[in-house]
């Protein structure tokens, strides 16, 4: 049996879990609190050893993502907002970023001391098309040169200033990656050249910047942000699935949405987005958590109408309790009920965000009328009976009140054995063995 281990360091837990690849098939999976506070190695190893000896295998190669240390942090810099700065944000959150700042238009004292504000792990600078505008872009390189920003920059615009900005950059000792332009052309996103820069940027500054570790054996294990090992692996669910698809992902602190939609012929009309179709998406919403950002949870579902008389009340009290104890594990049937609660009303406004376009930039939103499979994850749903699961996704596939057209005959399952990211992990190099999982586990 040819074995491996895919491993994700979380925010709080660290998941492993040892892959048949000849079978295509989970066997073995254990957890472990991951070790921030002192080497995430001691977690990542313990959580390992536990998946190896369930499975009877010893030493095999390891295939890590994280998101430990808040993951990573991305600014977004464009030439104005509606169209190259959103792109960029689409590419950020492709790349599995958490966008934390997005500016657009020259750089001046203000836009500087808010980037600084914002405290990203990477800048993407981004701004006119090829052979374009090139003003905005030279301006705002020249200025993060001159205030002598150290913080790794992907320079992903017009091309023909690019090469000459980058030496720019590159004298002034900022740390520049170079990639193709997200928008050579109005209505082309090309999104592929810049997320493989911000992941090499990732793996290359990020995880050993946030000191995570005393050594660079962690670096050296870590292949991709969690956030765009799951991307990858709902990509190539997509693929097995032949169809639309949704994944909702319900964390302690946000929740995650991606959606994998089938390109339509139509939209390359003169109707289409000046930013491109972006069939493949993700979002972020920071205000909707499980533990951290239960209040947020709460707030957001008053404002969206979705709470009873006096629930409100009920609720926020329950979510300022985990708030407060981002480790609260419920005991009790009344515990239960308010997680489940509180998942569904995540899951349900983040679906609704996501469908809206706000968070994607997209005008029309996102259609997932066609969406054959809609996939559950998160902590929350992995841990919880079947039929607690099943109110959860049930909410978002029954939101007819939300201003959106839910799924016509999408079926719901939850990622129990948590195969997305291994699958994304496993993509490049073992394509066969990632669907075979997918396919096995997800009954795709």
């Amino acid at each position: 049996m040819s074995t491996v281990v895919c491993a994700d360091v979380g925010s709080t837990y660290t998941k492993a879990a040892v892959v048949d690849l000849d079978g295509g098939r989970l066997v073995g999976a254990a957890s472990a609190p991951t070790t921030v506070g002192s080497d995430v190695l001691h977690g990542l190893d313990a959580a390992v050893g536990a998946a190896t000896a369930s499975a009877g295998v010893g030493d095999v190669p390891w295939y890590v993502c994280s998101s430990a240390g808040g993951g990573l942090r991305l600014a977004v810099i464009g030439y104005e907002p509606l169209v190259t700065a959103q792109a960029g944000r689409r590419v950020g959150l492709s790349a599995g970023a958490n966008v934390v700042h997005v500016a657009a238009g020259r750089l001046g004292a203000a836009e500087l001391s808010a980037l600084r504000a914002a405290r990203p792990d990477v800048v993407l600078l981004v701004g006119g098309t090829d052979g374009g505008d090139a003003d905005t872009l030279t301006h705002n390189a020249t200025r993060l040169a001159k205030a002598r920003w150290r913080v790794p920059v992907v320079l992903a615009g017009n091309v023909d200033a690019r090469d000459g900005l980058s030496a720019v950059l590159a004298g002034a000792g900022v740390p520049v990656t170079v990639a193709g332009n997200v928008l050579p052309r109005i209505g082309v996103l090309d999104p592929g050249p810049a997320r493989a820069a911000i992941r090499e940027v990732f793996l290359r500054h990020v995880i050993g910047g946030k000191k995570l570790s005393r050594g660079a054996r962690f670096a050296r294990l870590v292949r991709a942000a969690t956030p765009d090992a799951v991307l990858t692996g709902v990509e190539v669910l997509a693929g097995t699935l032949g169809g639309d698809l949704a994944v909702v992902d319900v964390g302690g602190a946000t929740t995650d949405v991606y959606s994998v939609l089938t390109p339509d012929e139509r939209e390359d009309g003169p109707g289409r987005e000046v930013t491109g179709t972006w069939w493949r998406a993700r979002t972020v919403e920071g205000d909707l958590g499980m533990r951290w950002s239960a209040p947020g949870v709460v707030r957001a579902a008053a404002e969206e109408r979705l709470l009873a008389p006096g629930e409100r009340e009920t609720l926020g009290a329950a979510a300022a309790v985990r708030a407060a104890d981002p480790g609260f594990l419920p005991v009790g049937d009344a515990d239960r009920v308010a997680d489940r609660r509180i998942a569904a009303l995540a899951a349900t406004v983040a679906v609704r965000r996501h469908t809206r376009g706000v968070a994607t930039g997209e005008r029309a939103g996102r259609d997932l009328r066609e969406v054959r499979l809609l996939v559950g994850s998160g902590g929350v749903l992995r841990h919880a009976e079947p039929a607690d699961a099943a109110v959860v996704l049930d909410a978002v596939l029954g939101d007819h009140a939300g201003g959106w057209a839910v799924p016509r005959a999408a079926r719901p399952v939850v990622d129990v054995d948590y195969v997305l990211a291994a699958a994304g992990l496993l993509a490049a190099d073992h394509p066969g063995a990632a669907a075979q999982v997918l396919r096995r586990h997800l009954g795709a």
